[in-house]
């Protein structure tokens, strides 16, 4: 969402479908193990055992929580032979984390 011609993105609280999808944007942030893979991958890409690891999860838990990732546009993945690898999908999704945390420790 970029600027709109009243000058700002805040302007478009009127449109109801953007405000949907908003909130199903927070709803995503909305568990904690989504919001620790963003973290993981915020530090660069990382293969699905990886992030298994680190967390240490199961690989099921981890590849569900990476699908509701992707559809939710805020991880993207690409394919090295078998192995996949994930990462942020751009600088939006770090700077939500960073503003996020930075709200909650004020």
């Amino acid at each position: 969402m970029g600027k709109t011609k009243e000058g700002s993105a805040l302007s478009v609280c009127h449109d109801e479908d953007a405000m949907l999808e908003l909130a199903d944007l927070f709803k995503v942030f909305s568990d904690s193990t989504r919001v620790k893979i963003l973290f993981a991958l915020a530090e660069g890409e990382r293969g699905v055992g990886d992030i298994a690891s680190l967390l240490s999860m199961n690989l099921s838990a981890i590849s569900h929580q990476l699908r509701i990732l992707k559809q939710s546009k805020l991880v993207k993945n690409r394919k090295d032979g078998k192995t996949v690898y994930y990462s942020l999908a751009d600088d939006h999704v770090e700077s939500i984390l960073r503003i996020g945390m930075e709200h909650i420790l004020e």
